[in-house]
Order: structure tokens, then sequence, then C-alpha cells
């Protein structure tokens, strides 16, 4: 390989012996393992190795740091989504070995915590997993391999700043190792530091403004710059609520404004030309506050006979803050005409009008953002022996422990009774008190609401609070495992075999903060909880020669492998694999996989306690949303409402109000099971040296699949089936039979339908000598065939197709270019993701009109580019560019909701690179 290929960000190969526990020298396993180098990760202006494997087209949907906000308790964690699919459904392993998880919520692993120094190689596993790796495995693994001897010192650095922001990440490594007793053992040390700071939206002018969508008559919906004039930070009297020709906003002496809403105005919000409207990107972040340290120890040494003993030791801490928007209150806070804040021309509107109270809608910025701080901190050992138990018979017999504890601080948290008392003020003596006299006694201070800034910091001291919750996830493990690549001869050569057996157990504890459990803060009430499971599991895998050297064959082989797991959730369950290889002339290989896998419900799904949820919803039973609809969609729509109690003119508009509910587990799932089929190609021709070509077709299609739908997904699914509303979504749901509005829904866990997705990867690689230097280029691609979700296993035509939409683009591909001169490096990567429709065909086909002004994203392309610069004494500095062009994301986006990990929110950035090696 030539030195330019050594230096590419993503020295990509296929290795042979990969993605199986057999070692068969000069045999080809048939899944498809890419593999990335540990350096080429490192050969990234990316702090952390997620940020890095993110880039890579099979791993593009995973979740990033930007998105990590968008669940609590999730701020400052990055984990790998394979095939985008569900990062619960990629079994992330470190030496072939699980790790514990980080979140509570899902059995996810923060990447964050892995040595970035000591990895070797990360091998991406696709097809045939899960009987060789384990459950969990349905759309694949990620295998991190650590280098096993450490001999040096080895310390690294980047930092790096973007270019229209303060936004600045730094990463610091200092790894050393060294033999034991002329090489009888080896013991290695490694320290990394990783950080960055907050970013906020109105922080860049591509994502500072502000912008909002209100109906459409070309289409269902526009964009437009504008925002709500109806909620602001200082408080708004909506005049129409009130019998009032106008609606009017405070001063920040609580004066009375009178608020002109423009020629635009659609419920509450208005255009740019509206005099006050407030930007909601305000509280948006685009990127969170990190900073993450990592002290890794591990070691090995010989033992009596061929047996060696190896150690690994692990702590790791991580800080992770993300601001959100403050409490509010928007048609639920009611003012009386004697408040002791009201001034006179509030108070001589509400004379003049007969108002006896207000309604006041207002964001409490003054009480600040709604500020979750999570740390995380995870210890893990692993205590092994492994080497030669008897002749071509190899062992591997380990105990693992690993624990995370987590803490989340939710800051600013509105305590709801006391906000009711101290909001509720009057005047006695001249002063304004709490209206309740029990309050006062209890030191109750009376709140302003009126005008922006009228809180002042003992009001908010006294409504707020912060909120603690603590949490601890366990891991324990106990396995062995034998190989023997050579156990049986037959004709075509060597049968080899790999079997092994493996106990683990999964516990979970959370302590909610009391107060917040109880229901009286902004903040969701959460329950405690005490789960755990267990699972014993024993596996095998064959690999038999069938022919070679014959004419057409020259090597032909099959993989077998099976595994038992025997939950003590959900019971005993089996998965396959079924493998071919075949060589039908020297420079071309064939192979296929046929397997099967399962993945048992996690803690959190299985044992998971109700707490509240607000949902964002639409109800798809108003009259003005079924006009929407194309005739055979409304149909279908109107009919089932109907049956749900609903009349034709029902039209009410309590849906611009969040809808609070129930999330929880479910202690009756079943597992959930797929089939995976993969077939490709490898050609090398000897006519041209240094060329690669691979292609691998893979299709996944998971059944009873364990997911929530989201809060309007059960809402319109429930609508949408055509065999009428007895279905398990309707069950979720709850309406009043007065009013017919939507009162309860209960986003659960369920086994509720089908997923599918199918593709093609495809990889070149070329390396020549160019000039007086070596150029290496690589295209790793992935193709998007079909990527569906069906929400009823029983009719396979009520689908959702959704290759082609922002979370899953069809074409996804980096192209890696490097060259080396002497003791230079130049690297330049171009990261391409294809154009994609904002909405599937499926919801497009509802609507009798266009649905948005914006129905698509453009072609994504970004440009990075890093240059290095390498002494003979191992010192080594570089200088890169990600995103060398500065592109923008599509649309009005911000790049910090799942889904979208694949744009740039950061935009332009430089950082410097430090490597030195002893």
């Amino acid at each position: 390989m030539s030195r330019a290929a050594v230096a590419q960000e993503a020295e990509i190969e296929r290795i042979t012996v990969l993605g199986t526990r057999i070692a068969r020298e000069g045999s080809v396993a048939p899944t498809p393992v890419t593999v990335v180098s540990g350096e080429a990760l490192s050969n990234t202006g990316a702090v952390n190795i997620a940020e890095a494997l993110n880039r890579l087209p099979a791993l593009a949907n995973s979740g990033a740091l930007a998105s990590s906000g968008a669940a609590i308790g999730e701020v400052g964690l990055s984990a790998l989504d394979l095939r985008g699919m569900g990062a619960e459904r990629t079994l992330v392993l470190v030496d072939g070995k699980r790790h514990v998880a980080s979140s509570i919520e899902d059995p996810r692993i923060d990447i964050n915590t892995l040595p970035l120094a000591w990895v070797d190689s990360v091998e991406i596993i696709t097809g045939g997993a899960s009987a060789i790796y384990g459950a969990d495995a349905v759309t694949g693994v990620v295998n991190f391999r650590l280098k096993r001897d450490i001999d040096g010192l080895a310390v690294s650095a980047i930092a790096g700043r973007a270019d229209d922001s303060d936004f600045d990440t730094r990463k610091l490594s200092l790894a050393y190792g060294r033999d034991l007793q002329d090489g009888l053992g080896n013991a290695a040390i490694s320290f990394e530091y990783a950080g960055q700071s907050k970013l906020g939206a109105l922080e860049r002018e591509a994502t500072r403004d502000s912008w909002t969508v209100i109906g459409g008559t070309d289409t269902v919906e526009r964009w437009i710059q504008g925002g709500y004039y109806g909620v602001n930070n200082a408080g708004v009297i909506v005049g129409p609520w009130h019998g009032l020709s106008d609606s009017y906003t405070f001063a920040e002496d609580g004066s009375l404004v009178q608020i002109a809403p423009g020629e635009v105005v659609d419920g509450l919000k208005c255009g740019s030309d509206c005099d006050y409207y407030e930007n909601l990107r305000q509280w948006e972040t685009l990127q969170p506050e990190l900073d993450s340290v990592t002290v890794n120890v591990k070691g090995h040494y010989s033992l009596a006979g061929d047996m060696d003993a190896y150690l690994e030791a692990k702590w790791s801490r991580t800080d992770a803050r993300y601001d959100g928007p403050p409490a509010f209150f928007l048609g639920n806070l009611q003012l009386q005409r004697d408040n002791a804040f009201i001034g006179a021309d509030l108070a001589e509107l509400m004379d003049n009008n007969g108002l006896g109270s207000i309604m006041l809608n207002r964001f409490l910025d003054d009480l600040g953002p709604r500020a979750e701080e999570n740390e995380r901190t995870t210890q893990r050992y692993v205590l092994g022996v492994e080497g030669e138990l008897a002749e071509g018979w190899m062992l591997d017999a380990y105990g693992i422990f690993g624990q995370s504890d987590l803490r989340r601080d939710n800051g600013n948290n509105l305590i709801l009774s006391k906000f009711a008392e101290a909001s509720d003020a009057i005047i006695v003596d001249g002063e304004a008190v709490c209206r309740s006299e029990s309050a006062r006694a209890q030191g109750c201070v009376a709140v302003n609401l009126f005008g922006d800034g009228a809180l002042t910091s003992e009001m908010a001291d006294y409504i707020s609070t912060t909120s603690v919750m603590k949490a601890a996830l366990q891991q324990t493990i106990l396995g062995a495992s034998v190989t023997n690549p050579s156990w049986l001869a037959l004709p075509a050569g060597y049968a080899g075999v790999a079997a092994g057996v493996e106990y683990r157990k999964e516990s979970m504890k959370t302590r909610e903060d009391k107060l917040a459990a109880s229901g009286d803060t902004f903040f969701p009430a959460y329950s405690n909880e005490d789960a755990h499971y267990d699972v014993s599991e024993i596996y095998a895998e064959l690999s038999l020669p069938l022919v070679v050297d014959k004419p057409g064959v020259e090597r032909l082989e099959m993989d077998l492998a099976t595994r038992y797991s025997n939950y003590s959730t959900t019971g005993a369950t089996t998965s396959w694999k079924l493998g071919l290889s075949w060589v039908p002339v020297r420079d071309l290989r064939v192979r296929a996989t046929l397997s099967s896998a399962f993945r048992a419900p996690n803690l959190r799904e299985f044992y998971g306690a109700e707490k509240d949820g607000y949902f964002s919803i639409n109800d798809s039973c108003r009259a003005s949303r079924l006009a929407e609809l194309t005739e055979a969609q409304r149909a279908i729509r109107s009919g089932n409402c109907a049956s749900l109690g609903v009349p034709a003119d029902f039209d009410s508009d309590y849906d611009t109000v969040d809808l609070k509910g129930i999330e929880s587990g479910n202690d009756k799932l079943e597992p959930e099971e797929s089939r995976s089929f993969t077939a490709g190609m490898v050609y090398q021709p000897d006519f041209i040296d240094s060329l690669t070509i691979t292609l691998d077709y893979w299709d996944i299609e998971i059944t009873d699949a364990i997911s929530k739908v989201g809060a309007q997904n059960i809402i319109d699914r429930c609508l949408d089936n055509p065999a009428g509303t007895e279905n398990q979504y309707c069950d979720l749901l709850g309406r009043d039979p007065v009013t017919h509005e939507l009162t309860s829904l209960v986003n659960t866990y369920t086994n509720v339908a089908k997923q599918q997705a199918s593709g093609v990867d495809v990889e070149i690689g070329y390396d020549t000598a160019l000039g007086q230097g070596d150029l290496s280029t690589r295209l790793i691609g992935t193709y998007l065939i079909e990527r569906n979700e069906y929400a009823f296993q029983e009719d396979p035509s009520l689908k959702e197709e959704l290759a082609g939409t922002p979370d899953h683009a069809k074409w996804q591909a980096n192209l890696i270019t490097g060259y080396r001169f002497h003791d230079w490096d130049l690297l330049w990567t171009l990261r391409y993701m294809d154009g994609v429709d904002v909405y599937t065909p499926q919801f497009e086909d509802n609507y009798t009109k266009p649905y948005s002004t914006i129905m698509s994203y453009g072609t994504y392309v970004v440009n990075d580019l890093l240059l290095h610069y390498s002494w003979d004494n191992g010192l080594k500095l570089g200088f890169g560019v990600d995103n060398l062009f500065d592109r923008n994301l599509p649309g009005h986006s911000m790049g910090n909701v799942v889904g979208m990990g694949g744009y740039d929110n950061v935009g332009r950035f430089y950082y410097l690179s430090f490597d030195y090696a002893l």
C-alpha cells in the first residue's frame, strides 16, 4: 500500500478474517466487513470517534452531538446507528465484547468514552452478525479493536475554531506503554480529554433569523420570516380571547403596548411586518457544551504454558450542557383584576371592557432557560485468560463488570404550586404580597409578570428549583469461547469451528427528584425505576471448505452459525446464519449470507415506569384539516372520526397547545425478529495494481418491531386504517365525549409492525505513484433502494416509504483522495448526500396540493481539507479546514434534531493538530 494510503482519512479495506470468530488464514468470510483504521479516525478535526465515524454513509444517521439534546437525559451522548434503523439495533463491541450502556433511554454506548489513542481499527459488519456476536445485532455490529501492545509514548492534540462564531473544540491524548520482562507482557495507560463550547442558533448568521410556518393558499402550509406575536418574554394579552379588537404586550416598565401584527397573520403568528414577534431560535442550541475525560489501563502477561492473562480497566466522565426554551404559559395563566402589578393603563382597559381577569401568555425568559446538565461516569473492568488450550484449540475466558452512574440536573425548573401562589399577588398595606395568607406565612414572594425582565432574582429563586435525577446502570458478564481453525481435515481443506457460552446481567436503577416526580414542576413527572434481566447464551460457528482448485471454482466455502439465548423477560429464542464464499477466478470473490436475528426488549422498553409527556399534535379529525385531504383519504379519515363519535363540523383549535399524555414501558412486549440477506463481490484485477472494487447488496426486514411511533403517528395511524378504528393505535387515545377533543395519549413501546431496508454498498480504491509522490483514492458509497415502515403487519399495502427523505438519503458517498510528497501529506475528503424530499410519498398523496413551500432539500456536498508535515523524530503537525466552502444547512433547518446528523450546522471550521510519538 502507498504511503499516501496510510495517511488518508479513511484507510478502508476488506479484512478477510473478520466478521467471524474463526481465524482462517488464507480464507475469506462471506460476511461484508468494512474496516476503518485508527489512524484514519485520528486524521479528522472531530474530537471523538463517533463524530468521525458518522461521516461514513452506512452510519450517517447516527445520533450526533448536535442532536443529543433532543431527548431528556441524552445531552452529550454519541451513539452509532447502522443503516438508520435505530441505534438500539446496532451492537457495539470492544474487542468482540460488550460494553456497559451510557443511557437509561436505550442500551446505547457513548462512543465518546472509547480510547481513540488505542483504537487499532473499527470493523463495521453487516448481515449474519447476531448468531456470531449476539442479540441486538439486528442491523449489524460495530466492533472497536484495540491495539494489543503499546510501546512508547504518544501525544496528540487538536484545537479548532469555527469561522463565523466563537464555537471551539479541543482534544488532548497521552498514551504510554512498555513491554514487561523481555516481552513476557505489556502494560499501558492512556489519558484523553475532549471538549467543545456551546453553540447557539443566534451566534450564526445562517441560523439566527426567525422562520415559522403558517397556513398557505397554494400549499397547505408555508414558511415565512416571522414568529409568535401571541406569546413573548414580556407577556401578551391576545385581544380576540378577551373580546378586544387589539392585542397587547408590555414595555420593560410594565406599561401597556399595542401590538400591530401586520398584514400576514395566522392564529398567534405574524409575518416580518409585525412590529413585535418572538424569535424562538434564541433558545435553540446547535451544539452542546461538552467536557470529557477518560483514563484507560490495560495489560497482559504470559502464564505457564501458552496462556496469557489480560486486564483492562477504564474510568470516564462526561459533562454536557444543553439550554432549551424556558417555562412558558400559553392559554393557561389567568390573572385577576386586583393583581398587584397591573398598571393603570391595563386596569383602565379591563374596566372599560368589563374584564375581571386576563389570560396572559408569556415565556419566563427572565427565569432563565431550561438548562439540562448531564454527568456520566463510566467504569469498566475486564479480566480474562487466553491462549492455546490444546493443540489447535484457542481459549478465551473472561469476566466483565461495567457501571455507568448518571446525574441529570434540570435547572430553572418552575415550581407550579409556588408560581400559582406567587403570581396571584395583591396589595396589602401598600406592598405587593401573595394573596394566600398561608403562602405568605411560608415566605411566598409575589411575582411580577408584566414586562421583559420583570422577574427579580428573589422572585426567580422562590418559584424555581434545580431538579436532580441520579441513575445507575450495571452490566456483569461471564463468558468463554474456544476456536480451532484447523479442526477437521476435509478434501478441500480444514474445517474451522468456534463455540462459546456467555451469561449476562443488566440492571437499571433511577432515583428521580421527589418534587419533580410529584408533578409539581414544569419538568415532566418521572417515576423511580428498578429493573434487571439476565440472559444465558450458547453459540457455535462452523466453516466448511467445499471445493478447491476446480474449473470455475478456485475455492468454495460455507459458513454456518447458530446462537441459543434464554432471557429472563421474554424466554428462549434462536438465531442462525448461512454464508457462502466463492472464488471462481483468482481476482474475483463472490459472497452471500442469509441470517436471522432477534432483539429482546431492553430495560426501559420492558420495565419503563410511567412518566408525563407533552405532545405537539394536530387533531386529524378537525374539519379544516379533513378539507385539505384528497377525496379518497378524506373518506377514510372522516369515516373513522365519525365512528369515534366526532361530529363532521368539529374544528376546535385546542391542539395549538401541547397535549399532556403518558409515556411508559410495556412488559407485554415480545422480541422483535429480523431476516437479513447480503450478496456481493470483491474484484481485484491482476492487470491493474492496487485497484479494488467491492459491491454488496443488503436487505434487512424486521417484524414485531419494538418502537414508540410518535404522538402524531398514533393519531394518523388510528384514523388512516381502511379497516376501521379497532386497532392498536386507537387504543392509545382518549377523547372527551362532549367536546370531542383528545384528552389523553399513551405513547408506549409496542410491537408495532414491520420495518424493511435494502441497499447497495460500493467501495472503489486505487493507489498509484504520481509524479514524485504517491496518490491514494477511495470512494465509499451507499445507495438506499428501500426503507419502508409498515403500520400494520397484516396489511403490507399500508406502508410509509422513507427512502429519499432527510433521515434516509438515497445516495450517500465519500470520495477520499490522499497525496504524499516526501514529508508532506495532503488529504481531501468530499462528502456527498443526495437531495431529499421533506415528506414521504404517502404523506404527500393525502393532500390535494403541495403540503409546504419547502418540499425538498437539494444535493448536499461538503469538502474537508487536511495538510500534514512529518519529521523523522516522530513529530507531526497539521492544519485542516472542515466544510471548506462553508456549505449552509438546507431550507430553514438547524441540524440539531435526530435524522439531520449528515448536515453540518457549524459552518467552516479550522483546526490545528499536533502528534508526537517516541
